[in-house]
């Protein structure tokens, strides 16, 4: 048994790095386990969501983007560029050096604040013992007196449509194809599904959609979904709703499927298939039978509203607990468990976590739906504004989407917000400070927002709940 640790933290995603890091600046002695491995051989830090998640993705979306504009966007503005082509070999290493750069940077994070790494498969055992595997088989325990479980999540893998890494592929395969498919199947029409069948979609992939629920994004606002879906559908992804994949064949270098929808059976054939129908705790191995951690019926970490799983010194934050999969939810746990354990007053708000869909235009909410205020019986009002209207956004050609605002018809409290367009992944955060702050639509309708900006839409939205929008009728 090596020397004691205050927190040794399991999982080194964006959940458990900023619990490693936060708790080392409160003076705790820290160490961090995490296994996953780079493209070369060695630990890479950051999870899934640097190493193939968040971060890879925005990468590969921003140069999609930016072929997309030479023939799309471009011409509106009177300039032309003819034969434009990609490099996939710089495409795809561009993104590898982004993912690099930031792995490097959290382990020089560590080495600045004390956090001691270790390379390995962390496994927690009664007592607050962690033993740790690494890939040569090799085993060490390590203890301390609270461990922090930030296992994370992995794709969720269809029985009759197992991953090979060549054909039938997951987010990380989605991220490294070499060259673009002439065909690509997509199954799920959710985050990963959109926006990585988008960035394929603009390199000149013919993408299909096929999603089981009968609602597109059934998650957010419909006004806003139907807005996007009308917008995706004229940008080429072919999205087909409350389709059932009922078999995936892999033949002859392609995949053949066959799916169920209100109209009966059909066939597709693709020559990749992503697929992208949701993500599930990742808890395997992570607990020996006789810690007393105990997981629900999805198989996450049962925590109470501190993040505590009632084990003497055992938390759980990130994806492998309730609550949305969402790399800054896990970061604003990861913060709080280590001021908890500190001592200190830590802070976590489910209700105001934002969601951001990276597509074009991108989709971002916070609070609640019109259609979960309903179904609670709770009064409210609304306000829109479109981004037709904003001088910036027509300057700029993006000018699709809008900002709704939902307020107490009683109290004029904010209880959601939710983008459709350019720049939304920004602009909800305006949002979410308010409600923090318990604010009001009255609140954002008094703020001046500077002119000529992309916030004039979410100023008029709020005007707009009272019916007194300034550049609309109203």
């Amino acid at each position: 048994m090596s020397d004691k640790f205050d927190v040794i933290v399991i999982g080194a995603g964006p959940a458990g790095y900023v619990a490693a890091i936060r708790a080392a600046q409160l003076g705790l002695k820290t160490a961090c386990v995490d296994a996953f491995v780079g493209k070369d051989g060695k630990q890479a830090l950051g999870g899934t969501c640097l190493n193939v998640g968040c971060i890879p993705s925005k990468a590969l979306l921003d140069s999609s983007k930016q072929y997309f504009n030479l023939a799309h966007n471009l011409p509106a503005h009177g300039i032309s560029v003819e034969n434009a082509k990609v490099d996939m070999a710089t495409f795809i290493g561009r993104k590898d050096k982004i993912v690099k750069q930031f792995t490097g940077g959290i382990g020089q994070l560590f080495k600045a604040n004390k956090v001691t790494p270790f390379f390995g498969k962390g496994k927690l055992l009664k007592g607050n013992n962690v033993e740790i595997t690494g890939n040569d088989g090799s085993k060490q325990t390590i203890s301390a007196t609270n461990v922090i479980l930030a296992s994370g999540s992995v794709p969720i893998e269809l029985p009759f449509a197992k991953f090979d890494g060549k054909y039938i592929i997951d987010n990380a395969g989605a991220l490294d194809i070499n060259e673009v498919p002439k065909r690509l199947g997509v199954i799920g029409a959710g985050v990963i599904g959109l926006e990585l069948g988008s960035v394929w979609n603009r390199l000149g992939a013919e993408v299909t959609i096929l999603e089981a629920l009968p609602d597109f994004l059934a998650v957010a606002d419909q006004d806003v979904a139907k807005i996007a879906k009308k917008e995706f559908e004229k940008q080429g992804l072919a999205i087909k709703l409350g389709a059932k994949l009922t078999k995936a064949e892999v033949k002859k270098n392609e995949v053949a499927l066959t799916y169920e929808d209100k109209d009966g059976a059909h066939e597709l054939t693709v020559d990749k298939l992503l697929v992208a129908v949701g993500r599930r705790a990742y808890t395997d191995g992570l607990l020996a039978g006789d810690t007393g951690v105990k997981l629900d019926e999805r198989g996450r970490i049962v925590v109470d509203e501190h993040n505590h799983t009632g084990v003497d010194g055992v938390w759980a934050i990130g994806d492998a607990v309730r609550g949305p999969m969402l790399a800054h939810k896990g970061s604003e746990e990861g913060v709080a468990v280590a001021e908890w354990i500190a001592g200190k007053a830590g802070h976590i708000n489910l209700d105001t976590v934002p969601w951001v869909i990276y597509t074009e235009p991108e989709i971002a909410w916070a609070g609640k739906t019109e259609k979960e205020l309903k179904d609670a019986g709770i009064p409210y009002k609304i306000g829109t504004f479109p981004f037709a209207a904003i001088g910036r956004a027509v300057a700029m050609n993006e000018a699709i989407g809008q900002v709704k605002v939902l307020a107490h018809a009683e109290t004029d409290r904010l209880l959601g917000v939710h983008m459709v367009g350019p720049g939304v992944s920004e602009l909800i955060a305006e949002a979410v400070v308010a409600m923090e702050f318990k604010g009001s639509a009255e609140d954002l309708a008094r703020i001046v927002h500077a002119h000529p900006t992309l916030s004039e839409a979410v100023h008029e939205a709020a005007l707009s709940v009272d019916k007194r929008a300034i550049h609309k009728g109203n």
